[in-house]
This record gives structure tokens, sequence and C-alpha cells, in this order.
């Protein structure tokens, strides 16, 4: 079987066990998306929705972040971990939106990761959520369940997101990343995959060999 072959069968079982591929993350539009999962990151998603409600009631649009100082921003997400670090990102993000970008968020990988704070991963989940295009979003769920499935033996994240691009159908590589998230924390953990009850264990190398 190839790997492409693996990863269409890999696309079908997946959308079957999960046919609401969702991000957990909760935002109303693109710039608390870009937001939230800056603040995901070395954190929960579950925590950052916890705290985003407040931070997103205070500062409600680019110019309310750009205009903040690190410090105000930094009181409302605390708890995420490294607030520091990313307090200081987002006020610098959002005046990057504001004065380079028109207060738009973009709709490109290129310009989106130019923008402080913000890598491959953060651009890529933008892209497919926001503005509908193919997109891979390679976290730690992504990195370790393709490596199992046999589809590469990669470790940098850039050379994994362009393998799965040549491997996975387009338009359905964003719900994908999601339902991969989903498998992870379900099923096919870290420590202990409980491959009898995967929906991809015919397929599965990791579940072959083992």
């Amino acid at each position: 079987m190839t790997k492409k072959q693996i990863a269409e069968y890999a696309v079908e079982a997946l959308k079957k066990e999960y046919p609401d591929a969702i991000c957990s993350l909760i935002y109303t539009d693109p710039l608390q998306l870009l937001i939230a999962t800056r603040l995901a990151a070395q954190c929960t998603d579950a925590r950052v929705n916890m705290v985003t409600p407040a931070l997103f009631e205070r500062f409600k649009s680019v110019g309310d972040f750009a205009e903040a100082t690190s410090d105000e921003v930094a009181e409302y997400i605390k708890s995420c971990g490294l607030y520091k670090t990313k307090s200081k990102d987002i006020v610098a993000m959002a005046q990057m939106l504001r004065d380079e970008f028109d207060g738009v968020v973009p709709d490109n990988i290129d310009d989106l990761i130019k923008l402080p704070g913000i890598g491959r991963k953060t651009a890529n989940l933008v892209c497919g959520d926001i503005f509908h295009k193919p997109a891979v979003v390679v976290d730690t769920h992504c990195i370790r369940i393709t490596h199992r499935l046999g589809l590469h033996d990669l470790k940098d994240q850039k050379k994994i997101e362009f393998a799965l691009r040549d491997l996975l159908p387009p338009m359905e590589s964003n719900d994908f990343c999601h339902r991969l998230v989903l498998h992870g924390r379900a099923v096919c953990q870290a420590r202990k995959p409980m491959c009898e009850k995967c929906c991809m264990n015919e397929f599965c190398s990791f579940c072959s060999a083992s």
C-alpha cells in the first residue's frame, strides 16, 4: 500500500469516526483565533477557552490590542503559561496588523508568519479555518499519528507539512488535522495508544508492527 493510499484511507476512516471536524478553540473572528492559537502554545485549549472571554471583552479590536501595554494584556492571560512573552507578542502582532495590514488578518501563510509569535502551525490553522484554504496544521498529534501510520519518517514540522500536502486531498487536509487532534486525545495517545479501538488499525504501520 502506498503512502497516498494510506492517507486516503485515513481521511475516510477519521471522517466516519469524527464527522464534526472543528477547532476546539472558541473564537468569533480571525483576530480572536490568531490570539487564541498563540495562547495555546504549551497550554491546553481548555485553559485558553477559560481565559479568552474576559480578554476579548476587554480588548475588542486590533486597535484595542495595539494600544494596550503588554502588562495590561498579561493580567488576563497569566494562567496560560509563558504569559509575559505571549502578551508582548500579542501587542506587537496587533501593532503590525494595524500598521502594515490595515487592521486586517492576512489570508496567506507568507504574510501571517511575518507577525510576531506566529509560526506555520498557527498560519495554517487560520488559513484553513477562517479562509477555507487547503492547510496542514502540524501539531504534536499530527506528527505522532501520521508517523505511526507510516506517512513519513520526519521530525521537522515544515518538512512534515509539505510531505502531507503531497499526500492529502487538498480540501480534506484542514479537517483531517482537526480529526487527528480528536483521535490523538481519545485513542492514539502518546504513551499508550489503544490500537484495538483504532479506526485505522487495519492499515497503520505502528499497529501492524506491535
